[in-house]
């Protein structure tokens, strides 16, 4: 590598370190922004039009989160929620991605199943709650099945979507080098559909936590939804907000989760690198513009 090449690779390297460091400190400060409002709010029991009289500070909420930490009913909680999503989730995502890919590839399986599901999907997974009630023997069972059905329709859908978008050309190439329909399939259909069909998964994993978190609010025993409506029940509301937190915290693990398996299943996709820095060439180019119109006039 020649010197000049060498110097301008160091170059880029510490232009693109700089960069992540910038967004990084970005994103650090907006989140000490909020938190700073949120403590500000409510040390100071601010009422205008929205009431923050009856909210936690973030200190008080910090120390309720500090000493949750340390018993074992709180790490139950948390196993109970994340064994009830993984459940029900990865259910959703075999039968989703299943179910969407027969309804797209089948003419049969779209007459049978797809007025079905058309009817079936604008329920809200929440209000499927007295059918599991009535359905399985146990609760637990219950909240599962309430977690399969909210990520479900999601996954569904946009394999729906992204196996019908596929060109025709390339499943042609395949049988006419001999394929036959599961080496189409396994070649060329799931892998095209693939970045829809991550895309219905990261959302099926957000409306699981949702609906997860509701189920074991109506119908728990123990999970975090359960014990976020127990506080609430008995007026603890750093509690509440501790059960806020670690749903929020929670659904960001799991969600970041999905998206890095995604990653690591689709490294052939050409890919923009979101921490890189943005290209100088626009700003290279209105320059030399500008020189040129200088020296016209």
């Amino acid at each position: 590598m020649s010197a000049p090449t060498a110097t301008a690779a160091r170059t880029g390297r510490a232009g693109s370190r700089r960069w992540t460091w910038t967004r990084r400190a970005r994103r650090t400060a907006a989140v000490l922004a909020a938190l700073a409002v949120w403590q500000l709010l409510a040390q100071f029991r601010v009422n205008l039009w929205l009431r923050f009289s009856q909210f936690p500070t973030v200190t008080e909420t910090a120390q309720e989160f500090g000493r949750r930490l340390g018993t074992a009913a709180y790490w139950q909680d948390v196993s109970d929620s994340v064994t009830r999503i993984v459940g029900g989730f990865a259910l959703a995502a075999i039968l989703g991605v299943a179910v969407g890919t027969a309804v797209a590839r089948s003419p049969l399986a779209s007459d049978l199943l797809g007025p079905l599901l058309e009817v079936l999907r604008p329920i809200p997974a929440i209000a499927l709650v007295p059918v599991a009630i009535l359905l399985f023997p146990s609760n637990e069972q219950g909240i599962v099945f309430i977690t399969f059905a909210a990520a479900f329709f999601p996954v569904t859908v946009s394999t729906r979507h992204a196996v019908r978008a596929l060109t025709p050309v390339w499943e042609e190439a395949v049988r006419t080098m001999g394929g036959g329909r599961w080496r189409v399939l396994r070649s060329v259909v799931l892998p095209g559909a693939l970045p829809g069909i991550l895309g219905g998964l990261s959302v099926g994993i957000g409306v699981s936590w949702i609906c997860v978190i509701s189920a074991e609010m109506i119908s728990g025993e123990y999970g975090v939804g359960y014990r976020t409506w127990q506080d609430y029940t008995i007026v603890d509301y750093p509690g509440v907000f501790v059960g806020m937190a670690t749903i929020g915290l929670l659904g960001r693990f799991t969600a970041t989760a999905v998206e890095l398996l995604g990653r690591r299943l689709t490294r052939w996709l050409p890919r923009t690198a979101d921490d890189s820095p943005p290209s100088t060439a626009g700003r290279g180019r209105w320059r030399t513009g500008r020189a040129a119109i200088g020296e016209s006039s």
